[in-house]
């Protein structure tokens, strides 16, 4: 984690000195009256979370309505029609380091709303990865992602398999690190309807981002250095060959092209998925007995690499944001705060999430001493940040992988050849960028 999240980025810093106008004393304030209309992403990880706005409410006066919670991909959809009718009237709204480059007009500035101090406390390359064209477009929460390979131990410790697999593949069972291993292990533990090898979210951005780290793990890159789509080349289809492989041979659910990231994480709870590429948000889910069936039984460790050795690291963060149109902006920016402050930090990250505070790094490090789960999550994670990387930064990124999904889509249910769908979806994406003045 330190080398992705340590540099620091002293022009924003200096600029969060410059320019914040409340104090740390003046938080989280008073707005007597006051009601804050907000859009939240769903899903139960989050819950946890949002039970301290009551706290928020009782020590502010002010009420927050939630207008929806939905995961990112419905709340961005709801966002851009509240833009194209006029209905951008609420103030806060979840936000992702992967999203917000589409709109750069439409969140306040929270450099100058939060103190400069309270700024000063997030790691610096998240507050900098966070900051659009000097404006602080919205306040990280202890969601920094990466994912790392969740796997089921004991499959690991049967001697049966351990002999079948050596006979069959040439090498020793253990658990992978490299995808072509993971290909192998999926298919050879695959026993449908009942049981799969892996699994993988197939719709939206969630298949496009992972497209897009595997094929970056091959070698492959998205666009080029002049920014024209290149995904369509051979690293793309051997990336995509991936996916439509495991798909052929049964060896992932036949739904997991409607999968996003919530059905993926209740497959591997339901006990169903040998191996599975995960948030680290989901690491205290799947370890609970209560929510579990894997609970006592899961490994953890960095996620594999592809042929070209590099290892896939789609990586971004959540946030929080504050809309220009908002009424009252304090009150709006002390939520903001109240949801991303330390303690919010340390409620979400003893779930698993990565924090984006320095303190609550070393707080949860502490934490985990004596918890041989949680240090085997916190060493993982901090292996995996290191090989994180982001999306390609182009405010199109969204518009794009909307139009490539179904074309992925496409090639993993066999309509066409891999080379075939990446052709069609490079075309895609040339006229988005061409539309949008970028080629």
């Amino acid at each position: 984690m330190n080398r992705l999240l340590s540099g620091v980025s002293a022009g924003v810093i200096m600029l969060a000195c410059a320019m914040g106008a409340a104090k740390a004393a003046d938080l989280p304030g008073k707005f007597e009256g006051v009601t804050i209309d907000a859009k939240l992403i769903g899903g139960q990880q989050y819950e946890k979370l949002y039970e301290r706005i009551g706290e928020w409410e009782k020590a502010t006066g002010a009420k927050v309505n939630i207008l929806s919670k939905k995961n990112h991909f419905e709340l961005d959809k709801e966002i851009k029609s509240d833009i194209a009718t006029g209905g951008l009237t609420w103030c806060v709204g979840s936000n992702h380091s992967s999203f917000a480059p589409q709109y750069p007009d439409i969140y306040a500035d929270l450099f100058g709303l939060i103190p400069s101090e309270e700024v000063a406390k997030f790691v610096p390359a998240v507050i900098d990865a966070s900051t659009l064209e000097g404006k602080l477009v919205m306040l990280p929460r202890a969601q920094f992602d990466v994912s790392a390979l969740y796997f089921q131990k004991s499959l690991y410790q049967d001697e049966a398999k351990k002999t079948e697999f050596k006979a069959k593949y040439g090498y020793d069972l253990a658990p992978p690190d490299t995808w072509a291993q993971v290909s192998d292990q999926a298919e050879f533990f695959a026993a449908p309807p009942n049981f799969y090898g892996t699994q993988f979210a197939g719709k939206e951005e969630a298949i496009n981002g992972r497209f897009y780290e595997m094929l970056v793990a091959e070698g492959g890159e998205y666009l080029d250095k002049d920014g024209r789509p290149a995904f369509n080349s051979d690293a793309g289809v051997r990336a995509l060959e991936w996916f439509v492989k495991l798909y052929k041979d049964k060896a992932v659910p036949p739904g997991t092209t409607n999968y996003l990231w919530d059905d993926l994480g209740q497959g591997f709870a339901s006990g169903s998925i040998a191996v599975n590429l995960d948030w680290p948000g989901w690491a205290s889910f799947f370890n609970d007995p209560k929510s579990s069936k894997v609970a006592g039984n899961v490994g953890v460790k960095v996620q594999p690499a592809g042929s070209s050795g590099k290892r896939t690291g789609w990586s971004g963060h959540h946030g929080f944001s504050v809309t220009e149109s908002c009424a009252d902006k304090e009150a709006a920016a002390s939520l903001v705060w109240w949801l991303t402050n330390e303690d919010s930090q340390k409620l979400e990250s003893a779930a698993g999430p990565l924090p984006t505070r320095s303190a609550v790094w070393d707080f949860n490090i502490k934490a985990a001493e004596g918890d041989a789960y949680k240090t085997e999550v916190l060493q993982a994670f901090q292996e995996a940040a290191k090989h994180a990387f982001p999306v390609p930064q182009t405010a199109e990124w969204i518009e794009i992988s909307n139009a490539v999904y179904p074309e992925l889509q496409a090639a993993i249910l066999g309509d066409k050849t891999s080379k075939e769908a990446l052709d069609a979806a490079a075309e895609k994406a040339t006229g988005i960028l061409e539309d949008a003045g970028k080629l």
